[in-house]
């Protein structure tokens, strides 16, 4: 059965609530596309956390990262979105995101955000 492209992030809960480990994620292939030329934009995005009461389910992230390939939004923007989403779910000890967008225009684009 196909992934549904959808925003549905699930979750489980944290086998080790007791340990400080840490959770990596690598989407190297994610896809937006660009509000001003509509053409597709694609960035390499780094996630690591460290879980609280949940963890993140891997089948919803894909299906979750793969909801963008159709929708519009600068760089700073789905980055933040990402964050919010994740951040809002999970509720963990510590997270941090990089997004390393493709060159537009010349320009390489790197967005960090971490939040504890």
């Amino acid at each position: 059965m196909p992934i549904k492209k959808e925003k549905n992030l699930k979750t489980f809960e944290n086998p080790n609530t007791e340990s400080n480990y840490t959770v990596k994620f690598e989407i190297p292939e994610f896809t937006c596309i660009c509000p001003l030329t509509g053409q597709p934009d694609f960035a390499h995005f780094s996630i690591e956390y460290i879980p609280n009461k949940v963890n993140v389910e891997l089948k919803s992230l894909k299906s979750y990262f793969w909801y963008f390939r159709d929708i519009p939004g600068f760089h700073e923007a789905i980055t933040n979105e990402i964050m919010t989403d994740l951040h809002t779910l999970l509720s963990p000890r510590y997270i941090k995101i990089i997004a390393k967008w493709n060159v537009r225009g010349g320009i390489y684009t790197t967005v960090e955000i971490e939040k504890k």
